[in-house]
């Protein structure tokens, strides 16, 4: 298997999931901010997405649904996952220096691909 295609996703979830992830590092682009990292592993687990957003460090989170799906993206945060995603940016900020000027915070961007017509790209930011 070549480098290009070690992540390349194995499973329909997992082709949705990276889709969403692509519009999801499009719309933050479109924001102003510069993404750093996709899919950045440890041993705690995965950030969808690093980026920075002025002097601030951003976490990440990509929720993709299907429209018509039981929950919306953004109840894809749970208290547990907020938790998480705390735990994973205190370990990026010490494996890659301290936090920046601008600290560090947690967006989601939620992702809802209707059946017809465009998908439906919401970022929220400081969601936990």
């Amino acid at each position: 298997m070549n480098a290009q295609n070690a992540h390349a996703p194995k499973t329909a979830r997992g082709a949705l999931g990276r889709y969403g992830e692509d519009l999801a590092a499009r719309r933050l682009a479109e924001a102003g901010m510069t993404v750093l990292e996709r899919n950045w592993r440890c041993r705690a687990g995965e950030i969808d997405i690093v980026a920075r957003d002025g002097d601030a460090l951003v976490v990440c989170e990509v929720k993709t649904r299907r429209a018509g799906a039981f929950q919306q993206p953004a109840e894809g945060v749970t208290a547990e996952k907020a938790r998480r995603l705390h735990t994973l940016a205190e370990l990026y900020l010490h494996e890659y220096g301290a936090v920046p000027p601008g600290g560090a915070r947690i967006d989601l961007v939620g992702v809802t691909l209707p059946r017809r017509g465009a998908p439906v790209v919401e970022h929220v930011r400081g969601v936990a």
